[in-house]
This record gives C-alpha cells, sequence and structure tokens, in this order.
C-alpha cells in the first residue's frame, strides 16, 4: 500500500514550452484538473459511502451490488486508462530534450527556418513582365521549383511539431528525464498503468493549448502562398486585374512572412534559454548574424522587384490608356503561367500592343523616360529572362541599402516614400546590431589573447626595471608560453573553485581519477580515499630545467608525474652526486608521508632528501603538505596496509638510491673477493693486509656504505 501510494503521488508532469507565459498556463491548467479530479473524488466517496447510508442506494447492496460506486470508478478508470493506451500506442513515448541527437535537430531545424524565410521571398520572381508582347505572366517552371522548396521545408516543419508532440521541454521532477519519471512511477501495477500512457498524452496536450505552440507552429508552413501564386493570380490575370495581383501578393507574403521571422526569434531565443549557445563556437555566432543580415537583404530586394513590376504595370497601364483599342486584359498575357513553349499569338491587338514603339521606349528600354523613382533599376529585371540574374540583383541592391542606407531617389508616391522608410530604418537597426555582435563575438575569440599580450607586456616592463639577466628573462617567457599553450589562458583552478562543491568534487575525480590511478602508489587505495585526493591535487606545469626543490629545503608539497621527466639528485658526503630519473607514474616528497604518521607530530616540515630538476616541460600533480596531512589523518587505515608500505618503499627516490648504493658495493666487495681467490697461489712479499692499494679500496668502500644515505627503517612503518 505504501508503495502504490508513493506512485500516486509521486506522478511527474512534463510540458513543452519554456517560456514564464506557458509556465502560467501549465500551472492554471494543473489547478483546473485538479480541482475536476477533487470533484469526481468527492463523487466516488459519496457513492461508495452511499452503500452504508439508508436510502435507494442500499438496494443494490441487498441485490449483491455492494460497492457499486466503486465499480462504477473503476469502469471509469480502466475507460480512461485503455483511451490513454491507445494514445501511447499512437504516440510512441515522451522523448528528453537532453538527447544529443535532440539538441542536434534543434541546430539543423534553426537552419531550416533559414531555410523557409529566404524560400518565401522567391514567390515575388515568379511574375515577370513579357519583352515581347509587354504584358505580365508567372514564370511556370520558376514557380514550381519555388513550390517545391518550399514543401520541403514545410515538411520538416511537421516533422518538428510531430516531435514536439512528444517531447517534454521541462520536468517538475528535479529535472529528471521522462524515463526516470516513469520508473519511479511504476512502483505498483496501478502506478505503472498510471504514469505510462498519461504522460505521453498529458505532455500532446500541452503542446497543443500552450501559447506559441500547435496553432503558431501550424499558421507558419500554411500553404498560402502556393495557393494565391497557382489559384488566385491566375484568376485575376485572367481577368485582367494586373494592380491587384501584385498588392495581394505583396498582403498575403507580408501576412505570413512577419510571424514566421517572430517564430524563428523564439526559437532561437528557447535554444540559447536551455543550452546558453546554439553551436558552440563563436564563428558559428558571427555565420548565425550574417545569415540573418544576408536573409533581411534578400526580403527587401524581393519586395523592391515586385514595387519595380508594379511601377512597370502603372507605366504600361498609363500609356494604354493612351492608346486607342487598348484594353486592361492586354496588360495581361493570353497564357496566366507559362512553360517557356513558343505559341503563336493570333489577336491582332496583342500584337500592336506588342509593337508599340512609343510604349515600348517610354516603359521598357530605359528608366530614363519615366519617374521610377528607386525602381529604376528594376527596369533592366522585370524582362529578363535569367532566373538567376533576377535574384541575385535584388539581393545586392538589398545588401548596398541595407549597409550604406542607401542614395536612394524617391518620388513623392505614398507605398514608395513608406518602403523606402521602412528600408532605411531597419538598415540601421540590423547593421547596428551586425556590428555589435560580431564585435562582441571577435572580443570573445581575441580577449584572452589581448590580455596575455597585456601581461607579457607588463612582465617585460617589470624585468627590464629590476635589471633581471637574460636568462632569468627567456625562463620567464619559456614559462608564460608554455602554460598559454596548454590551457589557452584559462585558469583551470579558479574556474572550478567556483563551482558547488559537490559538482567541484565530481569534476575533479572525473579530470584527475585515471592520472591518479597511474601512480603506483594509489593503486591500492579504495574509492573514497582517491575522491578526497583528486579533490586536493593541483595541476602544476614546470619548463625545462627548472629547479622544483634543493636539497635540504623543507618538503611543501607530494609531487606526482604525468608527463615529462625529472632528475632527483642528492650529493654524498664526499661530494659525490648520485642521480636517478623519475618518470610518469613516480612521485616524490614522501618525506610527507613519514611525517604525517609520525607519532607524535612535529609541525615542523621535513627536509628534502634531494635536489629536483626537470629534464624535459613536465606536467604533474601536486598535493600539498596541508592536503597530505587531511588525508593521512582521516584515511589512516589506508596507509597501513602492506602493499601501500611496499608501493611507497619501492618507488621512495631515497630507498631506490640507498640500493643502488648498497647493491654496487655489494658487487665491488663480491669481485674483489673473487680476485683475491685467483691469486691465493702467488706468496706476495709482505701481506695482503698490508698492501696500501688494498688497504686504500677497503677504506673507500666502506666509506661509500657508511655514508650512504639509508632512509629511516621507521618511515613506512605506520
Amino acid at each position: 500500500m505504501a508503495n502504490q501510494e508513493l506512485a500516486r503521488t509521486s506522478h511527474l508532469r512534463y510540458y513543452t514550452d519554456d517560456d514564464s507565459e506557458d509556465a502560467e498556463d501549465y500551472e492554471d491548467d494543473e489547478v483546473e484538473e485538479g480541482s475536476e479530479k477533487d470533484r469526481l473524488g468527492d463523487e466516488d466517496d459519496e457513492m461508495a459511502e452511499g452503500g452504508d447510508s439508508p436510502g435507494p442506494v442500499d438496494c443494490g447492496s441487498c441485490f449483491g451490488l455492494d460497492g457499486g460506486g466503486r465499480s462504477w470508478s473503476r469502469r471509469r478508470r480502466r475507460s480512461s486508462s485503455s483511451f490513454s493506451g491507445r494514445w501511447g500506442w499512437w504516440m510512441g513515448q515522451v522523448m528528453d530534450p537532453r538527447a544529443k541527437w535532440v539538441q542536434e535537430w534543434n541546430r539543423v531545424f534553426l537552419l531550416v527556418c533559414a531555410t523557409g524565410l529566404f524560400v518565401d521571398p522567391l514567390f515575388f520572381y515568379a511574375l515577370s513582365v513579357s519583352d515581347t508582347y509587354m504584358c505580365l505572366f508567372i514564370d511556370g517552371w520558376f514557380a514550381i521549383t519555388v513550390t517545391v522548396l518550399r514543401c520541403m521545408t514545410d515538411a520538416l516543419h511537421v516533422w518538428n511539431m510531430w516531435l514536439q508532440l512528444k517531447m517534454a521541454k521541462r520536468c517538475r521532477g528535479g529535472g529528471r528525464s521522462p524515463a526516470e519519471a516513469r520508473d519511479e512511477g511504476a512502483s505498483g501495477d496501478e502506478g505503472r498503468r498510471k504514469e505510462g500512457p498519461a504522460t505521453t498524452r498529458a505532455v500532446a496536450l500541452r503542446y497543443l493549448k500552450v501559447k506559441k505552440g500547435f496553432l503558431f507552429d501550424l499558421f507558419v508552413i500554411l500553404p498560402i502562398p502556393q495557393v494565391v501564386l497557382w489559384v488566385l493570380i491566375p484568376k485575376l490575370l485572367e481577368r485582367g486585374s494586373t494592380t491587384v495581383v501584385m498588392t495581394v501578393l505583396l498582403i498575403v507574403f507580408l501576412f505570413q512572412y512577419l510571424p514566421k521571422i517572430y517564430h524563428s526569434v523564439c526559437l532561437l531565443r528557447r535554444m540559447q534559454n536551455l543550452s546558453g549557445y546554439i553551436f558552440g563556437t563563436v564563428w558559428w555566432g558571427i555565420a548565425l548574424n550574417m545569415i540573418a543580415y544576408f536573409v533581411a537583404s534578400h526580403a527587401a530586394g524581393a519586395c523592391w522587384y515586385l514595387l519595380g513590376i508594379q511601377r512597370a504595370e502603372k507605366c504600361l497601364r498609363e500609356q494604354c490608356g493612351k492608346t486607342q483599342a487598348c484594353g486592361p486584359r492586354l496588360l495581361s498575357c493570353k497564357e496566366p503561367i507559362y512553360y517557356g513553349t513558343t505559341s503563336m499569338v493570333s489577336e491582332r491587338l496583342r500584337l500592336a500592343w506588342g509593337e508599340n514603339k512609343s510604349v515600348r521606349w517610354t516603359c521598357i528600354d530605359s528608366s530614363n523616360n519615366y519617374d521610377y523613382g528607386a525602381y529604376k533599376w528594376t527596369v533592366q529585371l522585370v524582362t529578363n529572362n535569367s532566373r538567376l540574374e533576377k535574384i541575385l540583383f535584388p539581393i545586392f541592391w538589398g545588401l548596398m541599402t541595407l549597409s550604406t542606407f542607401g542614395n536612394l531617389e524617391s518620388t513623392t508616391e505614398w507605398l514608395e516614400v513608406v518602403f523606402n522608410i521602412i528600408v532605411l530604418t531597419s538598415g540601421l537597426l540590423l547593421v547596428t546590431m551586425l556590428i555589435g555582435n560580431i564585435k562582441v563575438f571577435l572580443h570573445a575569440t581575441t580577449s584572452k589573447k589581448q590580455a596575455m599580450q597585456l601581461k607579457m607586456r607588463n612582465i617585460e616592463w617589470w624585468m627590464r626595471k629590476r635589471h633581471l639577466p637574460q636568462g632569468f628573462r627567456q625562463r620567464v617567457r619559456n614559462y608564460e608560453r608554455q602554460r598559454w599553450a596548454a590551457m589557452r589562458g584559462v585558469d583551470e583552478c579558479e574556474m572550478i573553485r567556483n563551482l558547488p562543491e559537490g559538482l567541484r568534487r565530481d569534476i575533479k575525480y572525473h579530470l584527475c581519477l585515471d592520472l591518479v590511478r597511474q601512480v603506483p602508489l594509489f593503486q591500492h587505495m579504495d574509492d573514497l580515499v582517491l575522491e578526497n585526493i583528486c579533490d586536493r591535487v593541483k595541476s602544476l606545469i614546470f619548463t625545462k630545467g627548472e629547479t622544483i626543490t634543493r636539497e635540504g629545503d623543507p618538503v611543501q608539497r607530494m609531487l606526482f608525474v604525468v608527463r615529462g621527466h625529472l632528475q632527483s639528485s642528492q650529493v654524498l658526503r664526499d661530494g659525490v652526486k648520485s642521480c636517478c630519473m623519475l618518470g610518469p607514474g613516480n612521485f616524490s616528497g614522501d618525506e610527507l608521508l613519514s611525517w604525517c604518521l609520525r607519532r607524535p607530530f612535529i609541525e615542523r616540515l621535513p627536509p628534502s632528501s634531494s635536489t629536483l630538476v626537470t629534464l624535459e616541460t613536465t606536467e604533474a600533480f601536486g598535493l600539498e603538505a596541508e592536503d597530505v596531512k587531511y588525508v593521512t589523518q582521516h584515511f589512516r587505515y589506508t596507509f597501513v596496509n602492506e602493499r601501500v608500505k611496499r608501493s611507497a618503499r619501492y618507488y621512495s627516490p631515497g630507498w631506490r638510491t640507498w640500493a643502488a648504493v648498497a647493491i654496487q658495493l655489494a658487487w665491488r666487495r663480491y669481485k674483489h673477493r673473487l680476485t683475491l681467490t685467483s691469486l691465493s697461489f702467488i706468496r706476495p712479499r709482505r701481506p695482503l693486509s698490508r698492501c696500501s692499494s688494498l688497504g686504500e679500496d677497503r677504506l673507500r668502500l666502506y666509506t661509500a656504505l657508511l655514508t650512504s644515505p639509508k632512509p629511516n627503517q621507521d618511515d613506512f612503518d605506520f
């Protein structure tokens, strides 16, 4: 019973929008659903209680129908669950919006939206003026191409709407995925029936109800331009209503294009709110701004082309009014949709209109014979048969006008003046935003490099002021260059330090665990000790030829070599230097282990038994003395392990140096004994013990053995 109650109360809800308004709608709907469930629950309770109270319901108990209200409630619940099951079978499972493929699809869909914004203005270029007959017609093949492109983008929009029906954008259960929510709700059979299909249905209904949801997505893909281009405009051309054609096409375009722009902006903001970035690189941000600028130029150029056709049609209409036997039908071609096939025109009026040199000279041949105003460059486009030139030249005009705020020569016609004002104002805003965004993006890419250059200038000034030797200056330069090459100016420690404690520990555990496990000393420790060690280690970089510690200095930290090699050297009492090499997996500073575990504890840091010098650029992890003390005090049981003791002795530079000296002296003594044995048949003139050379060799052997610094036997007896 407790598990079933937990399954009932742990029901999670998902909804599909990220805006605050949709969140309020979600809460309102949740309150309404809750009140409805309460009413139904009260009715069930009343019916259930009715079996015990005197009245008509009590007759049911006499006929063996006791608890009829409960059975009715079970039937209602069973029917709703079966409906939800059919819904869940049809819709599928709820998808996690945090899935990687969903994020990739969102980026692709953003580019699809940009493509759709580029395709819609192409409908304007389907209108053209025949150079032969000076009439308006629709380019059939170009209209088919644009329609196919628009249908392809609409199909991808439909696919995205289908995904939105099954995708939970937020989770009320602490950011868990829908699969986790279903697992939590599946503790009982009844909870499992309630959680599975109901979640899919709730997500789909939420997407259908919220603002800027299903209806808004459906509106931006309605085939309004296709219907207007293939149905309405041909009928208007057949009737000779050429002026209405451009007006209807422009109004319909703006009616759907402006909401489509808003839809793309909402999608862009939603992606930024979810992940903080879209494509993850600065150059993609610059590319998106450039794409938006080109789309705006393309839309402005397409409107300019359509209004230019309208001005050319106005010129032809005025000349038609001055010509005898000319009617409005002559301004629209006989075939409203023209596919490029040559057809003989037998109408005498159309032939006469096409051969009218006065009209052609005034409206078609040159823009200087009629007041075209800002559309004078469209005269060479409206009769051009090259579709590519029709598209590229208006884009060029749009870029030039938006970026240079154009030197437009406008007429006094109100529509042309309004169009010029809108284009110039939009250009001012777009150029300002483009320059500002690109400046921000470029600053983001170059700020660290500029900060590094400024820091190097300050360092150079300081070194000149302090008259540092050239060798010191070069070492400082090498260190700064190598640190920049390793982290590109990112302070990793500072970045991780500002994170919450749990997140910081997890990140450092993930980054350092594999490298820490390479250290043989830590291979036999449990995960708890390793996690605390990873939380306290610091990444260090040393340049070639740097002296890390000197013999006799207090040991400040333990070093665990990750990459590179160190030379550990110590000077014996007779001036002889013994050396060993530390590579990846080795460590130094093991004096801190015996210092931390010695009882009674002494606050004074132990002296270093060797000098460490880098042989090449070295990366290492550093564990400070206080951190070593913390780990050894709180996890002392780990260091009592015999395998840890043997590893510490085996990889200790001090023990290795002493062992090498001891083995070397023992081998020399053995070879000397073999020499004496082989020469035993020779009778010397005086005893060998009194030979000066043998005495000197023996004295040298014993001196080396006694002066070799053997580590303290109790250092690793924890």
